[in-house]
């Protein structure tokens, strides 16, 4: 038997362009964070279009940053996670270098 553990809210996302962002809230079901060189965020996407679960706030289903000092076993474990925008991306901006 394997114990649930709760997964960080992402609790602000600043990228008003992302079609999971309604009001600075993302309201994808969860969100991907990380690249080999960089804290981005996967699920970022820019439609005309808004997606995403009303009624819920995404939380952090995985990151591949494992240099951060947030990540232990490639699963975040941040209280919670804002997400702004970086050039073209969005990125983690809870991300911090062990």
């Amino acid at each position: 038997m394997t114990a649930a553990m709760e997964m960080p809210r992402v609790q602000e996302c600043a990228v008003a362009s992302c079609a999971y962002n309604r009001s600075n809230d993302c309201h994808a079901f969860a969100i991907t964070i990380g690249s080999s060189d960089h804290a981005h965020c996967h699920t970022f996407v820019e439609m005309p279009v808004r997606g995403g679960l009303e009624q819920l706030i995404a939380q952090v289903g995985a990151c591949s940053r494992s240099d951060c000092r947030h990540n232990s076993e490639l699963e975040c474990r941040a209280p919670a996670i804002t997400v702004g925008p970086d050039n073209d991306m969005a990125d983690c901006m809870t991300y911090q270098s062990r």
